[in-house]
């Protein structure tokens, strides 16, 4: 959201305060732009109850799943639909900015799939808000669901400041990104309640370790349960799918 952020505590401001975000002296960010923001901030939360009720009183737990583009996301999803299909039923919001190509790709693995594009926005909005989630919502039988995974646009930066009325967040985060992420782009990092550190199979090709991408992840978030996988072959996808049947379990 530029220069107007909220914090974990709810709290909202500018960036006219003591720690320091750069040179924006270019930039007027002054009462009426803050208002705007704090109003649509409050409009999505609001619709955010209106989803996380839908999805409670159909017994629904929900899941916001975040990544960068091309971090494996959609891999680990078909793999998690492979594994897990027959244990629970379960709805996709697949959100991109254009085409079917992820929905495609889950396709045919026992899930009900409703496809979300957001190209209608300036050049393609970067993120899921609580509105689209809300209308895709109308692409899936509810009351026949036991867990919604929404897949949100590729971006590092803005799905993590929208509620869309999951009950946790979760993000892959590629070795190829590099290990510099979580301390470059903190907002996203600090609001995941689990992370997938994917492609560790990559590792040997790389000057890397894992130790050192989790060291990383838990300066900005020491309780995020980090899970070193590799979707392409499979290794330590199992602690992911546990943690799911965990997270899906009825409350």
């Amino acid at each position: 959201m530029g220069r107007f952020h909220r914090h974990d505590d709810g709290t909202q401001h500018d960036h006219e305060h003591a720690h320091d975000h750069g040179d924006h002296r270019g930039y007027a960010t002054g009462t009426e732009r803050i208002e705007v923001l704090e109003a649509i901030f409050a409009e999505n939360d609001n619709r955010a109850e209106i989803n996380r009720t839908a999805f409670e009183s159909n017994g629904i737990r929900a899941l916001n799943l975040m990544s960068s583009p091309g971090s494996g996301k959609t891999t680990v999803l078909a793999g998690t639909l492979d594994a897990l299909a027959g244990e629970f039923a379960v709805g996709i919001v697949e959100g991109d900015i254009a085409t079917d190509l992820d929905a495609a790709k889950l396709g045919g693995r026992g899930a009900q799939i409703s496809l979300l594009n957001t190209s209608n926005g300036f050049g393609g909005e970067c993120h899921l808000d609580a509105s689209m989630v809300h209308r895709a919502l109308d692409g899936l039988d509810l009351p026949a669901l036991d867990l919604v995974i929404i897949e949100n646009v590729g971006n590092l930066v803005c799905p993590a400041e929208f509620d869309v009325g999951e009950h946790a967040k979760a993000m892959v985060y590629s070795v190829t990104e590099g290990e510099d992420k979580p301390l470059k782009y903190p907002v996203m990092f600090r609001s995941v309640d689990v992370l997938l550190l994917n492609k560790i199979d990559l590792i040997p090709h790389l000057d890397a370790d894992v130790d050192t991408y989790i060291s990383r992840v838990r300066e900005v978030n020491p309780g995020a349960r980090i899970l070193p996988v590799s979707a392409r072959t499979g290794e330590g996808m199992n602690e992911w799918f546990d943690w799911l049947r965990e997270f899906a379990r009825p409350r």
